[in-house]
């Protein structure tokens, strides 16, 4: 039961590490995609300035009251893009080395990044006038670096984005020093009322962020789990089998179940392969083995494992099925019609044996720190690959044990004994059935 526990705790801290470790580097791309937004519009709005300046300089003239200068580009907008590039950098490195961003230096990169607005607004309000720099489009500004902040995911620092806008918005509007002593005097209600709206809206982002960094988590579990899934059990669990599992959950530890094992191998089918070339050999494993794993599938059993020109098939595992023997005994019957309608449509012929068995196994992952696999191991495993070894000397195809016999009750009455056979590695004869 403690290995049972410590395996469970494992398993968990492998899929939390798995699910934080997918969660930040979608956080972090999404604050790259942020940045690049950035650099983007910071280029566009400096284009446009620049392109307007030259195309209609009256135009500017007129706004900034003839104290327009080139060099504003160049002493705000520049620094603002080589920064934000260097953020870019930043990101990326961290990316590359599966490392998050310290949580210092994004409250430090937010603080100095919504602080450029600010000093754009200053300059401006040196230029045209504190009244109509703060009635013009720079504290519009502000509302691009809070609505961009919701691609941080993170509600402290959209809120605090919002803060820092509004604050420093406030700081600038109360204690600019008037043109002359004629000027009106700072409204502060006026302008207490207008950063308020300011810090409300990064307070609003924050919130859209929060949710929109719930639904990647969600997102990002719902894949973490499948993920772990197809770790665990490989491509060989069906959809619906898969879809049990991750509503159902499984554990990593071992476990002791009763379980149906099948062996499946096709009868001198390395002999035949000589003959042919390795495309046709594999096409031809192929579309047999796609035909026998379907019906696997519909009847609740798995491929644990190929095995060459065969494999391994389980029912009860890895979620426990009463009808186990009945599911397995069915899937065999239908998959030896299965290869006698697909023999009839090819010209190279497949026999299969099957050999079935069921008892007790340990059930589990097995295998290094860095690659397990879900597999069962134990006596049943081994007779049930004697029991399909037997079908080459008795000419059979579906031989099974007692233990399947005895579980099929009145659905095994067409059973055939075979007799108290010897089976290699065991001591004493053991009875086989012939079911086909």
């Amino acid at each position: 039961m403690a290995d049972q526990l410590t395996g469970k705790q494992n398993s968990d801290a492998s899929v939390s590490d798995s699910f934080q470790h997918a969660l930040t580097r979608e956080t972090l791309q999404t604050e790259l995609l942020r940045v690049k937004v950035m650099i983007v519009t910071a280029t566009t709005l400096g284009a446009m300035l620049w392109a307007t300046y030259f195309i209609a300089p009256r135009v500017i003239e007129r706004i900034w009251g003839g104290n327009f200068k080139p060099a504003y580009l160049v002493s705000v907008i520049v620094p603002f893009i080589a920064f934000e590039m260097g953020v870019y950098a930043l990101i990326t490195r961290q990316i590359k080395l599966d490392r998050d961003l310290p949580v210092w230096r994004r409250y430090g990169n937010a603080l100095i990044e919504t602080s450029f607005p600010t000093g754009m607004l200053a300059v401006q309000m040196g230029q045209m006038g504190a009244d109509q720099a703060l009635g013009f489009v720079m504290p519009l500004i502000y509302f691009i670096f809070i609505i961009l902040s919701t691609l941080r995911l993170d509600f402290w620092l959209s809120a605090f984005t919002g803060f820092v806008a509004a604050t420093e918005l406030l700081l600038m509007a109360l204690f600019y020093l008037p043109a002359s002593a004629f000027d009106p005097a700072p409204d502060a209600g006026y302008h207490s009322a207008r950063s308020l709206i300011i810090f409300a809206c990064g307070l609003i982002a924050g919130a859209v962020g929060y949710q929109l960094r719930r639904q990647f988590e969600r997102s990002i579990a719902a894949v973490t789990a499948r993920d772990r899934v197809t770790n665990l059990f490989g491509q060989h669990v069906s959809p619906q089998v898969a879809e049990r599992l991750l509503a159902e959950g499984t554990g990593a530890a071992s476990d002791h179940r009763h379980v149906a094992v099948m062996f499946v191998d096709f009868r001198s089918f390395t002999a035949a392969a000589r003959t042919r070339t390795p495309q046709q050999v594999v096409e031809r494993l192929d579309g047999a083995f796609a035909e026998l794993v379907e019906i696997l599938d519909r009847h609740g059993g798995i491929v644990n494992k190929f095995l060459g020109d065969g494999f391994l098939a389980l029912f009860g595992a890895p979620l426990d099925d009463p009808s186990a023997v009945q599911h397995a005994v069915a899937a065999a019957r239908e998959m030896l019609e299965a290869m006698s309608r697909n023999n009839r449509a090819n010209d190279w012929e497949l026999r299969i044996g099957i050999g079935l068995h069921f008892g007790a196994v340990v059930a589990g992952n097995i295998g290094s720190p860095r690659r397990k696999e879900y597999t069962v191991i134990g006596d049943t495993v081994n007779f049930a690959s004697r029991i399909e070894a037997l079908n080459k000397e008795f000419s059979s195809q579906f031989l099974v044990s007692s233990a399947v016999k005895d579980a099929l009750g009145d659905d095994g009455n067409d059973a055939v004994l075979l007799g108290e056979v010897p089976v290699k590695g065991y001591d004493k004869p053991m009875a086989i059935w012939r079911l086909a």
